[in-house]
């Protein structure tokens, strides 16, 4: 089964996606989809960034999976789509929802690039029962820049105070049609810039898994 599982986390086939459910037996499964930033999708994992250094890709799918989670993941191609990408995950959701995988069990995170394609899968699906994780995703001309962008379910923001490229999402929030039943923020205050995303730091990672695991008042 865990060898079945390591397979899965380089795989995002909806068949692959149903043989794992159909064969977990286990109705408290949580599931996350993990999407990195755009470093990750333009370099080679052993390649450091110049400024931030090594992206932990790997250490942090490894975090998710030590928690019991079933993790679907891939090292994207260069210059992926985000738009189009999001698309096709968000056909990978609701075959796990079809397969009988409830909602709130179903966690939709990503950092940076990673982050808007999982905003994009927030619109897409509209579904307000599933779980997403905004890390360092969002700039305040987003909401003339990217007007498509619609937040649906229950969502977690978490942004770092030195970094420019990713802040408060609340106007998004203000913006979006779908009722959003639990919504939070947190600010980090790591001083790494975007470079703390780039970390498998439990800053981020700890309240993920507890938001992961509908535990909404991060307590």
């Amino acid at each position: 089964m865990k060898k079945i599982f390591k397979t899965l986390i380089y795989s995002f086939s909806i068949l692959f996606s149903i043989v794992s459910f159909s064969q977990t037996k286990n109705e408290n499964q949580r599931y996350i989809f993990f999407f990195h930033n755009k470093f990750v999708e333009d370099s080679p994992l052993n390649v450091p960034h110049p400024e931030y250094g090594k992206a932990e890709y790997n250490e942090i799918l490894e975090s998710f999976r030590k928690d019991n989670f079933i993790v679907f993941s891939e090292k994207r191609k260069k210059n992926t789509n985000a738009a189009d990408y999001a698309q096709k995950i968000t056909k990978q959701v609701k075959a796990l929802i079809k397969k009988g995988v409830p909602p709130n069990h179903i966690t939709v995170i990503g950092t940076s690039k990673g982050g808007y394609i999982a905003q994009f899968v927030s619109t897409y699906l509209s579904n307000p029962d599933v779980n997403f994780v905004f890390i360092g995703c969002f700039r305040d001309v987003d909401i003339q820049e990217i007007p498509d962008i619609n937040f649906c379910g229950n969502i977690l923001t978490i942004y770092e105070k030195s970094d420019i490229y990713g802040v408060s999402a609340i106007k998004r929030k203000e913006t979006s049609k779908c009722k959003i039943e639990h919504f939070k923020e947190i600010e980090l205050n790591t001083n790494l810039k975007h470079g703390f995303l780039y970390k498998a730091l439990d800053e981020w990672i700890a309240p993920s898994k507890k938001w992961a695991n509908g535990n909404y008042e991060l307590n």
